[in-house]
């Protein structure tokens, strides 16, 4: 299916699913908000890396107006429905001050692996036990897919993008896998050098058997 949308670059990647508030404050976005929520219609989210607008990004829909202010501007929680891919950027939309997009819907697979996805929530969690962060999943375990877990991984800007154009289940929760084993060693390395730097020093008791 190929149909216009109007969009709302911003330099974040939004996945489906993915509960986002923002605040609108520009007069072209304040005029699409109003417009989405007066025709019950969604709006895309494409990512902008490097002042660079990207060919992908999320179609998202207006959940709810959470507060209005007198200047216009408003406070608006959305959430994401599907990914898209740009044809075609119009930059100038008539009698409109915002810019819209011709855009299609790549085929999305969701079917997964629960050894894998259980494998890379568990290493999740062993990111932010290294890290001593305290993160909580709005869904149980089992209901939770690579798109819910991408934010929590520690990946780059980029990487999150690149995630973002995986169009099957599997491929994502390979792709977190891999880059968390890749950097849960790096920094449980910097752990030790931490610990070891600390005690730089310091009397320590130290002793060899046979010595």
């Amino acid at each position: 299916m190929t149909n216009f949308i109007p969009i709302f670059p911003l330099a974040i990647v939004v996945y489906p699913e993915e509960q986002l508030n923002l605040h609108i404050f520009e007069p072209r976005y304040k005029q699409l908000i109003a417009e989405c929520i007066k025709e019950g219609k969604p709006f895309g989210i494409p990512a902008v890396i490097d002042k660079k607008l990207n060919e992908y990004g999320t179609l998202v829909e207006i959940v709810k107006v959470e507060k209005a202010y007198e200047s216009g501007e408003l406070d608006v929680s959305t959430r994401g429905l599907r990914v898209f891919r740009i044809l075609e950027v119009i930059r100038k939309v008539p009698e409109k001050l915002y810019s819209g997009a011709i855009v299609n819907y790549p085929d999305n697979h969701h079917r997964g692996s629960v050894k894998l996805q259980r494998e890379v929530l568990k290493a999740i969690r062993e990111l932010h036990h290294i890290l001593q962060v305290s993160k909580s999943f709005a869904l149980p375990d089992e209901s939770l897919r690579a798109y819910d877990l991408a934010h929590h991984a520690g990946l780059s800007l980029e990487e999150e993008y690149e995630l973002l154009h995986l169009f099957h289940e599997l491929q994502r929760l390979e792709y977190l896998k891999r880059h968390l084993h890749k950097v849960i060693p790096m920094l449980t390395e910097m752990e030790r050098l931490k610990d070891r730097v600390k005690l730089n020093g310091h009397f320590r008791n130290l002793s060899v058997d046979n010595f």
